[in-house]
């Protein structure tokens, strides 16, 4: 018991550094992207959709799963104490990264001729990037005032 104390208190410590918040927020990332990239594989080969339209249903899947292991695992400092506002702003964030991601994947499928699937890692590996610092810098950091560690309802 007290070992998952200590251990509980060193990723409260890591989770409020930069350097620990990146690394778990590339690990939460691996698990949306798994989302997403099967949504995108799925949608496209079974539903039979265009990619550019599976690629934004699967990123909005992959997006709820990521702020969901994000606010739990990734960070303790939130601005917002209303959680409906807190994912809105997520999403608006996220809305940027899909458009960024449409964008990755035209020009890598359509103008560069690269397999879509492929296209996809690339595009959320340059996605990613845009995500995590804007959401750490408009929804999980101090606030000019001094920190707020708030509970979101």
């Amino acid at each position: 018991m007290l070992k998952s104390g200590r251990t509980r208190a060193r990723l409260d410590r890591f989770r409020h550094t930069t350097r620990g918040q990146l690394f778990l927020s590339v690990l939460t990332s691996m698990l949306s992207f798994a989302l997403d990239f099967g949504g995108l594989a799925f949608i496209t080969e079974v539903i039979r959709l265009s990619y550019l339209v599976s690629a934004a249903f699967s990123y909005v899947l992959g997006t709820s799963l990521s702020y969901a292991l994000s606010v739990r695992f990734v960070f303790s400092l939130r601005r917002f104490s209303s959680r409906v506002l807190e994912y809105g702003v997520f999403l608006a964030v996220g809305i940027i990264g899909l458009c960024l991601n449409e964008l990755f994947l035209w020009v890598l499928t359509d103008k560069v001729g690269i397999y879509y699937l492929i296209s996809k890692i690339v595009a959320a590996s340059l996605v990613f990037f845009w995500n995590f610092g804007a959401r750490k810098l408009v929804l999980f950091s101090s606030t000019r005032g001094g920190k707020r560690d708030v509970k979101a309802k």
